[in-house]
């Protein structure tokens, strides 16, 4: 074999023990899809090999390689554990499921005496290692402890136990790695033996001293949960998944931050016209920048001018653009006399310290770091450079004539606009851009199809700024492709999104996308379930829990009281209609004291009275739950949506004389939409999810 083949094959071989990133979860390597595919690709190559034709002497690599091809050509599988054979078989066929061969993968790695082509393969990869060491530096970190945040605070919770009995679970694509500060360095963490096992690699010093902290030592920790972290005292930005801390004094710096000494003078002619001194002890003095007195980061003061101002201050920007105002705004050292308060997280401003202004004149301001967060601001500094000239936007439609238009998202037809407010509700006839039923108001339909949207929703701007999102919006008229169940939410309510129009986020690498609902709703929010108005007061990544539905989630927040409300119940319709009733329904939040008992038309159940349901306006008695009404909220039929194992289709369920049976609850599919799995039929987005999971446990179950 030619050495351009055997260079990748050695690529494909350091591409599988690549290491893992620390920002990805802790899942077994051998249920790696990407892994999997590099074997396939390996196999594939191998399999081609003609070993008669192999140069002489072989490389190392190619003669382990070789030797591999010659024991899978003799083995005698009847005589061999069935593991073994299975995972040869599965070689043999060179395309299989990833978890098939996964799961007998590692269920070979177990086996006594270990294997003669499971010894090779390690060979293979110690050699593969052995030469990636080489092109570069490798140094190994040994965390001291786990510890987890709890109010607010870290808690160590439990010193790092080690197992080192498996030497594959010592592979490089085993480890985690960190910080990528330079080309030639790579810090890694073996999950496996925490380092213990790696000694032919530096390692990090698992305690230090630093002269931010010269009170006691550092030690090198462990953060339990990703998503829940704290700020570095040195840099104010989120600890990472590895840090170095002190337990008794609550004290935390990232790894890099670690290796860098405190800088004790430092010029800001930005701020201050004279040089700045590190003040060492942590104290609660005020921030002249940012009005803050907390001790969460190191203080520069200038004492003859009673001036402080916080490290992390020093980076602010002077001149921003927010998402909750249409003008730029600028930093200001303090404010003229009046009531202030701030537009991001709606509270008072001190008119002696600095914030944001609006440079238009508008009577708009903000703390310095509510302007700053990263869910209304762009990390963009406009200081010195040119407004920009507001890029015209194309309308949503093109008007033909008198109550016709061209509509861009569906410009093969035009559609005609519907003023009957005496027509009939049909519950079929449902608007493709926010997916519900047209329960009132005027419409467009196609003259030529069934296409169909509400006259409001047919004015959707194609560009806007929401508050929760730094970046301009653009509206997309529907989607066609098929649905990822974990990765298309609406990052404001979290409900499966594109199954009709949204709004996204066109900045590259940015995955925000909301549904038109979430988009069309904004500050002050004056809301039927509550006497004040709501605001979205939310830090970046803040859930707190919705004071209706009770779960955790983006919110608006009343400032008068505790109360919050979530956007998937800020966006339910407060009015509906029922096909088996000719008046209004309203939506009622539970503050109905009647002793009588109620019960829902659809499903014949009891209805809580003290939680939400729809009522008849009038003299009716017509009561129903949310979900028996609404159903699964924005399934439009024809589209789909697929979770790692199997795919869903919805389709419709209006077209029978008698309605299907759900293949997992048994009951009548009563909503307009039903789902369809592996050929069978679900009543409920939940249904059809559960039928899924339980596939993937026989699959898994099969296996052994």
């Amino acid at each position: 074999m030619d050495s351009v083949t055997e260079s990748k094959l050695v690529s494909l071989t350091s591409q599988i023990l690549s290491p893992m990133e620390s920002t990805k979860s802790d899942l077994d390597w051998f249920t790696d899809r990407n892994i999997i595919s590099f074997i396939v690709q390996v196999i594939s190559l191998v399999s081609s090999m003609d070993l008669d034709l192999q140069p002489k002497p072989e490389s190392e690599f190619m003669s382990l390689t070789t030797q591999i091809i010659s024991l899978l050509h003799s083995i005698d599988l009847d005589s061999q554990p069935k593991m073994l054979s299975d995972l040869v078989l599965f070689i043999s066929q060179k395309n299989f499921e990833h978890f098939d061969f996964s799961f007998t993968f590692s269920r070979t790695l177990v086996l006594e005496p270990e294997p003669a082509i499971m010894s090779l393969i390690f060979q293979i990869f110690s050699l593969v290692i052995s030469m990636n060491r080489k092109r570069g530096k490798f140094i190994s970190l040994c965390p001291q402890a786990f510890i987890r945040l709890s109010n607010g605070e870290f808690d160590v919770f439990e010193a790092i136990s080690y197992s080192i009995d498996s030497k594959w679970e010592c592979l490089p694509l085993n480890w985690k790695t960190y910080w990528p500060t330079r080309e030639d360095i790579t810090y890694f963490r073996c999950r496996n033996c925490e380092g213990r096992n790696h000694k032919e690699y530096n390692k990090a010093p698992v305690e230090i001293k630093h002269s931010l902290h010269r009170k006691h030592s550092l030690q090198l920790v462990l953060l339990c949960e990703e998503n829940y972290t704290r700020v570095c005292y040195c840099c104010d930005e989120d600890l990472r998944r590895m840090f170095y801390y002190c337990p008794p004094c609550d004290f935390a710096l990232n790894f890099v931050c670690a290796k860098k000494e405190a800088i004790l003078y430092i010029d800001q002619p930005k701020w201050h016209e004279h040089t700045l001194a590190l003040f060492l002890r942590k104290t609660s003095l005020t921030c002249n920048i940012c009005a803050l007195s907390h001790s969460r980061c190191p203080l520069y003061m200038c004492p003859p001018c009673d001036f402080v101002i916080h490290k992390s201050c020093i980076s602010l920007p002077r001149v921003i653009r927010i998402s909750r105002h249409l003008h730029r705004i600028a930093f200001t050292p303090s404010f003229d006399q009046g009531d202030w308060s701030c537009g991001v997280c709606r509270t008072k401003i001190d008119n002696d310290y600095g914030g944001y202004a609006c440079t238009k004149g508008c009577l708009y301001a903000a703390h310095s770091k509510c302007a700053t967060r990263s869910n209304v601001w762009d990390g963009q500094e406009l200081e010195g450079e040119p407004e920009d000239i507001e890029e015209e936007v194309l309308p949503p439609f093109l008007k033909i004539s008198d109550g016709i238009i061209q509509h861009f998202s569906h410009q093969h037809h035009h559609l005609r606009l519907d003023e009957n407010t005496g027509r009939d509700y049909d519950e079929n006839k449902q608007c493709q851009a926010c997916i519900t039923p047209i329960y009132f108001g005027n419409f467009y339909s196609c003259m030529q199809c069934d296409f169909i949207v509400h006259e409001e929703c047919a004015k959707l701007p194609r560009k806007i700024y929401h508050p929760i999102h730094p970046h301009l919006l653009s509206l997309v008229g529907g989607y066609d492709g098929v649905i990822s169940y974990y990765k298309d939410k609406c990052s404001a309510c979290t409900g499966l999104c594109k199954g009709g129009f949204f709004y996204e986020c066109g900045k590259e690498g940015c995955n925000f996308i909301l549904h038109v609902q979430c988009a069309t709703i904004s500050e002050p929010l004056v809301h039927e379930s509550h006497i004040h108005p709501l605001f979205l007061t939310s830090k970046p990544g803040e859930k707190r829990h919705c004071s209706v539905c009770e779960r955790s989630a983006e919110t608006f927040n009343c400032i008068e009281c505790d109360f919050v409300l979530c956007f998937a119940c800020s966006i339910l319709p407060q009015k509906v209609r029922y096909k088996h009733d000719k008046h209004t329904l309203t939506l009622s939040y539970g503050k109905e004291t009647s002793t009588m008992t109620s019960w829902c038309e659809i499903c014949e159940e009891k209805i809580n009275l003290q939680k939400r349901y729809y009522m008849c306006d009038e003299y009716c008695c017509v009561t129903l739950h949310i979900n028996c009404l609404l159903g699964d909220l924005y399934m439009r039929p024809g589209s789909s949506w697929v979770t790692p194992g199997y795919k869903v289709s919805v389709l419709p369920n209006n077209h029978h004389m008698s309605r299907s049976v759900c293949s997992i609850c048994a009951k009548h599919c009563s909503q307009n939409v039903v789902y369809q799995c592996s050929g069978l039929i679900f009543c409920s987005r939940r249904c059809a999810m559960l039928a899924g999971m339980r596939k993937q446990r026989r699959d898994r179950k099969n296996i052994y």
